[in-house]
């Protein structure tokens, strides 16, 4: 497999917006000819926006955008200036009267990194789109992974800095690639290597401690220990798939998720994968999948490989990277 940009899946542009100093941003994934989609929610806390109509029972097929926004559940709003962006452009769903573009959305909890009281509305959400390109994916703390942050289970103070990270392979005429903002209660590992990248510190604040070796240390702890999570994304692919294989796609990018964060899927969690098929090209599904997966976990370990520090919490890149 040969490695290219996430926006060389035809059809598709990336756009970030962020405020900084909020520590709060949202990203967009367009696809104005539209988009066969899928989703599969496996974080027992989402936010989301759009996601029934996907189920393979309903009738609706294909969707224009994908919103990844902080803000928690406020962060929505920015969906309206997604909807606007399109309107304007006249894409949509043609109801006769109108054209009303489909934007599906998840959130990430980041009200305790930078400012609570400052979320994506819908002219961030306008800007995100008016930023939206096909070159190289801005990765690190740029849009929606702004105020990420991993590795919380105990407390804001011994967390690190996620991010949104991008992966894209080609196979032949096969594109597959994952756009994924990493905000995980749990520590992320690069696959590749087995190495423990980013998570909770250890009481130093300079080393990293075990998250899942904590968790299990706190079984008899039924207090709210881990909310604030979420690890929210978008796969992507040329492939030509069903609705029915849109969903499984996005089930199993969850296959990569699992690899890269441990733990993943708790209960505070909102973990949401979404699937955007632009349909160019027949493929093996199964390869389309394990593509797929591993797109997901190179995005997850670049989501916090990229990250800044930010609100003074410390990224991979101030304790141990370059």
């Amino acid at each position: 497999m040969d490695e290219i940009e996430f926006t060389e899946i035809g059809g598709l542009k990336v756009g970030h917006a962020q405020d900084f100093d909020a520590a709060t941003g949202c990203t967009v994934v367009l696809c104005e000819k539209g988009a066969m989609a899928g989703v599969d929610v496996r974080g027992s806390s989402p936010s989301t926006r759009e996601t029934d109509g996907l189920n393979p029972v309903n009738v609706r097929e294909h969707i224009h955008a994908v919103l990844l926004t902080g803000g928690s559940a406020y962060g929505l709003d920015a969906a309206a200036g997604v909807m606007q962006y399109l309107e304007e452009r006249d894409v949509g769903r043609d109801v006769l009267v109108a054209k009303v573009p489909i934007v599906c959305g998840a959130v990430i909890f980041d009200l305790k990194c930078g400012s609570a009281k400052i979320r994506p509305d819908k002219a961030m959400g306008y800007a995100a789109c008016e930023n939206a390109g096909i070159g190289p994916v801005l990765q690190g703390s740029v849009g929606a992974g702004t105020g990420a942050t991993v590795g919380k289970i105990e407390g804001p103070e011994f967390a690190m800095k996620g991010g949104v990270g991008s992966c894209c392979y080609q196979l032949g005429a096969l594109k597959v690639g994952a756009l994924i903002v990493v905000n995980a209660l749990g520590d992320v590992y690069d696959t590749e290597t087995g190495e423990l990248v980013a998570g909770a510190l250890d009481e130093d604040r300079q080393s990293l401690a075990d998250s899942e070796a904590l968790m299990l240390g706190k079984c008899g702890d039924i207090t709210d220990l881990y909310s604030g999570n979420t690890v929210i994304g978008v796969v992507a692919t040329n492939a030509m798939l069903t609705k029915d294989e849109a969903n499984k796609l996005a089930s199993l990018g969850h296959d990569g998720l699992a690899r890269a964060v441990r733990p993943a899927h708790t209960t505070f969690d909102g973990d949401t994968i979404f699937t955007m098929a632009t349909g160019e090209t027949p493929a093996n599904f199964n390869v389309v999948a394990l593509m797929a997966a591993r797109a997901v976990e190179t995005a997850i370990v670049r989501g916090v490989k990229t990250a800044d520090s930010l609100a003074g919490i410390p990224a991979y890149k101030n304790l141990f990277g370059t």
